[in-house]
């Protein structure tokens, strides 16, 4: 089973704050997708920011949304250090993997 999202804030520099429906928070920087096709209409903070629950995952108002599994793995605990700390997964001390195209 997977943890749905229940809540989204926008946030500054391209990241999100999201909340399961475990009660988790998370923080989920999106800058790593904004090369990737469509998502670079998200490089615009106004468009970015036009982001909303949907179901359980989260959708953007251009019709572009992510899965909540890859969310939840590529977002790190949030801690004290507040949302403009670094993204810094605690577990394996290292900053999430970049998202990366597949061959084919």
């Amino acid at each position: 089973m997977y943890a749905g999202i229940t809540h989204v804030k926008p946030m500054k520099n391209h990241r999100l704050e999201l909340t399961f429906d475990t009660g988790e928070v998370r923080y989920f920087d999106a800058k790593a997708l904004l090369s990737f096709g469509r998502f670079s209409e998200l490089a615009d903070e106004t468009a970015f920011k036009q982001v909303a629950v949907s179901f359980d995952t989260i959708k953007w108002a251009n019709g572009l949304d992510l899965d909540p599994e890859y969310l939840y793995a590529a977002s790190v605990v949030a801690t004290g250090g507040g949302p403009d700390a670094p993204l810094i997964n605690k577990a394996s001390r290292h900053t999430p993997a970049p998202i990366t195209r597949p061959e084919g």
